[in-house]
């Protein structure tokens, strides 16, 4: 039984007895408490359970937006990926990483497909090779993930790249996402060939916005932006759900034809629960993307993966660590290496689930907005990615002029968290942190973007008379560019 305080015959008021850990909760609640270390944190499980909600909501959109990106793509067979099976991939795997960081790294991150990583894969990677050989080359990627946390090498590798040019690789993916979006949407169109004129991208169709659509994904860029000003939780989710709910209205009442939406057509699936299709877990094949693109252009392919989440994954945990008060007195998150490890674990695990690279989520910062501390706010979020693998029919009933509009708003968002942080006085990094970021959406190429901003870095450093100030691995790493931009040249493209 609990004790009662009893007041003393003075009147003043008797210390209340100390609550221990996970009391009121039973012996279960001491054991979650000891081991998530949810009090020795500063946290209840009020908070973490509140937390885990709001990540979920905060990042449910990459169940829609995910499927989007690989299926609007087709792979060197002209194989284009199941809507509904990519639905699964990806929460599949969201619900299991981020389990597992909870269980294992006890911090509040979440994990899915990675919103940059997955346009790689879908218009890089595929396009040269079948969708297995390609997601092979994310599980290799993953693979070498976890090699250099077991090595320690991950941090030295990381240090290797300066903070701006990280910044505008960073912001270079954003733009590169956003123009992805302004041209699934059909907001920005390419002007054909046969067309007397130089310029390359057009507005709308032919010049000029026209019809339902592109109006429901401009309202739904605006409704985006205005809500994450507002600081809404789940701006991103709400702006997805209400512009489908809009596009499903339009579609009824105006009764657009076949293909006016693009892929998917707005229309009630009938029954919102369906049994998940497993269909493309375990389609992989390791080594078959190098018989097709060669061994060096591969190797870069691996490259470009391992860096879009390496780096996307750093920044994420740090910001996630400090904005949770997990810092050590060196700036330093307890435990790093469990949670880095997981993360190289999700690399791979989003490859053999055919749902591109999984990696830790910004958008867990809402959960840590709402008193999450610990791992298991990841549990909750996980246990609700694991629910939404019912739900498949209503995540493929929404329209690319729905989901879209999170791209141009996840764009700006990189680049407004990256820009500052570039040091525009010193020539030696802002120039090629400038050429990183507009050659990926100008060459539509995330590597090209890399590739140019490793080399000009190196090239610049040596004009300057500032050779020594670049590490070894940066001149490696732009050497190994240099001989993929000189390739054709050569005569030894594939």
């Amino acid at each position: 039984m609990t004790p009662t305080a009893t007041a003393p015959a003075d009147g003043r008021q008797s210390p209340q007895p100390q609550r221990q850990p996970g009391s009121g909760h039973g012996r279960l609640g001491v054991a979650l408490d000891r081991y998530f270390r949810v009090s020795e944190r500063g946290s209840t499980f009020g908070r973490e359970v509140r937390g885990g909600f709001a990540t979920f909501f905060a990042m449910a959109y990459i169940i829609v937006l995910n499927p989007i990106i690989l299926g609007s793509a087709h792979d060197l067979h002209e194989n284009y990926l199941d809507g509904g099976q990519l639905v699964t991939a990806t929460v599949i795997t969201a619900a299991f990483t981020t389990l597992l960081m909870g269980v294992i790294g006890n911090v509040p991150v979440a994990l899915a497909a990675g919103l940059g990583v997955n346009t790689v894969v879908a218009l890089q990677l595929a396009p040269r090779m079948s969708w297995p050989d390609a997601m092979g080359m994310v599980v290799l990627a993953g693979f070498a993930v976890m090699l250099l946390v077991a090595t320690g090498l991950r941090e030295r590798v990381m240090n290797a790249v300066p903070l701006g040019l990280r910044k505008g690789i960073a912001i270079g993916i954003g733009l590169f996402i956003m123009l992805i979006g302004l041209v699934d949407s059909g907001f920005v169109s390419r002007i054909p060939d046969e067309a007397d004129t130089v310029v390359p991208l057009q507005l709308g169709p032919d010049g000029h916005l026209g019809g339902w659509p592109v109006l429901v994904f401009v309202v739904g860029v605006l409704l985006t932006l205005a809500l994450i000003i507002r600081k809404a939780p789940g701006a991103i989710l709400i702006s997805i759900v209400a512009m489908t709910a809009v596009a499903a209205a339009v579609q009824l009442a105006a009764d657009l034809p076949e293909g006016a939406w693009g892929l998917t057509t707005p229309e009630w699936p009938g029954s919102p629960v369906a049994s998940p299709d497993f269909g493309l877990i375990g389609q992989v094949s390791l080594f078959g993307g190098f018989e097709k693109v060669g061994l060096l252009t591969g190797l870069l392919f691996v490259f470009t993966v391992l860096l879009s989440c390496f780096f996307d994954a750093m920044g994420t945990i740090l910001a996630v660590g400090d904005e949770a008060k997990l810092m050590d007195e060196d700036g330093n998150v307890p435990g790093i290496n469990k949670v880095l490890l997981v993360d190289g674990l999700a690399v791979a695990s989003g490859g053999a689930s055919s749902s591109s690279a999984t990696t830790c989520f910004v958008e867990s910062t809402a959960g840590v907005g709402e008193g999450a501390r610990t791992g298991l706010a990841s549990v909750v979020t996980g246990g609700l990615f694991s629910l939404a693998l019912f739900l498949t029919p209503l995540a493929t009933m929404v329209p690319s002029q729905a989901a879209t509009p999170a791209l141009v708003a996840v764009g700006f968002l990189i680049l407004a968290g990256s820009v500052r942080d570039i040091d525009w006085g010193d020539f030696t990094i802002a120039v090629p942190a400038f050429l990183a970021m507009v050659m990926m959406p100008f060459t539509y190429s995330i590597t090209n973007g890399i590739g140019i901003g490793f080399i000009a870095f190196s090239v610049l450093r040596l004009a300057a008379g500032r050779g020594r100030e670049v590490p070894v691995a940066m001149y490696a790493v732009s050497a190994v560019f240099a001989f993929y931009y000189v390739m054709p040249a050569l005569g030894l493209t594939s």
